[in-house]
């Protein structure tokens, strides 16, 4: 009989193999899905995949590139720290979009003054917001024992009820003509997040994240605190006699995620995306969660695994419009890589063993 063990130490072979192994099932399976929709999936795949970084307009594709990574990077980073202690931040989507709420309100509090010191206050107040929503759920935990998970996720949609009104009311652009949406703060010098070098995409937000990645790595290999967020993840008793407070952890975990959450909405709304908008929600936070295991929250591994999520947006986008895919499909798409990353992901912590027990 097969029988599923598990492995005494985490196999280093497979937790290595996982990612590359997730990726290219999620080519077949993609490539099966959209055989189904009557396209062919080897021109799809390198339309998503190749096609940006080497194709005809890879000059303009490989600048967007960083453009969709940075925030995505930014808010696994935080994500990872949770997630290796055991701290399920859900909720980084509603996070993000307070952070960017925060951060525009006090640049749009300014106009049309032309200082230095808007940005960086904006930068304050995108990480504050952030961090704010984020001590939600986690005070509620450490508090009255609430499921973190739960209260994280549904703040989302308060945060986006939130994000409507703002666009409609108090942030609403006074000469719109009362169309909803804020003034495009990347037209206010003084409140904008522009292009550091011209063509690149590289602007305060991607510094940001790999700002972040430098930090997290530092944090979790060389400090003690580091050691007490592993060790809160892995063995959770342990941690408790080492002396490690699991509400303090709650709070720095959660709140460390929501302040980066925070900071790639405000980058974000100052940057790219330009105003607070209906629809400026993008699912950076929840694609995020992807990012997170896919780079198997490690900071350098998320940093890879960014980059390689940006390029399924960007060449998912280019598919949509090249080859008429439904946007849907290429959600599915993205999806399928955390489905097959965790189904992956048994190999390293499991083994098929032959058993000669008889059964009854």
């Amino acid at each position: 009989m097969v029988m599923l063990e598990k492995r005494p130490n985490p196999s280093r072979f497979w937790t290595a193999a996982t990612p590359v192994l997730a990726v290219v099932l999620t080519m077949i399976a993609g490539g099966v899905m959209f055989a189904i929709l009557g396209k062919n999936p080897l021109e799809a795949i390198r339309t998503i995949f190749w096609d940006p970084l080497f194709g005809e307009f890879a000059w303009y594709f490989r600048g967007q590139l960083l453009v969709k990574a940075g925030p995505l990077i930014l808010i696994a980073v935080g994500l990872s720290l949770g997630f290796r202690a055991g701290i399920w931040n859900i909720g980084a989507e509603g996070q993000y979009i307070m952070g960017a709420i925060f951060g525009a309100a006090v640049g749009l509090a300014f106009y049309p003054m032309e200082a230095w010191f808007i940005f960086p206050l904006m930068v304050i107040a995108g990480a504050f917001g952030g961090w704010l929503w984020a001590m939600i759920p986690a005070v509620l935990r450490t508090r009255f024992r609430t499921n973190e998970i739960l209260v994280s996720l549904l703040l989302v949609y308060v945060a986006q009820s939130i994000l409507s009104s703002m666009a409609l009311g108090a942030l609403r652009n006074p000469e719109g003509g009362g169309f909803p949406g804020s003034r495009n703060l990347s037209q206010y010098p003084s409140a904008a997040n522009g292009e550091l070098i011209a063509g690149t995409g590289m602007h305060w937000g991607v510094v940001a994240a790999f700002i972040a990645v430098i930090a997290a790595y530092v944090l979790l290999q060389r400090h003690i605190l580091g050691f007490h967020i592993r060790l809160a993840g892995q063995a959770p008793r342990a941690a408790r006699f080492a002396g490690v407070s699991p509400n303090r952890l709650v709070l720095l975990c959660m709140g460390i995620s929501g302040a980066l959450a925070g900071l790639a909405g405000l980058f974000e709304v100052s940057g790219p995306a330009g105003q607070i908008s209906i629809d400026f929600a993008s699912g950076y936070g929840f694609t995020a969660i992807i990012v997170a295991f896919l780079g198997r929250l490690n900071p350098v591994g998320i940093l890879l695994a960014g980059l390689l999520m940006a390029l399924t947006y960007i060449g998912g986008e280019n598919a949509s419009t090249n080859l008429g895919l439904p946007s849907a499909s290429i959600q599915a798409f993205q999806g399928m890589l955390l489905f097959f990353l965790l189904a992956v992901d048994l190999l390293s912590n499991y083994r098929l063993r032959l058993s000669n027990r008889e059964t009854a």
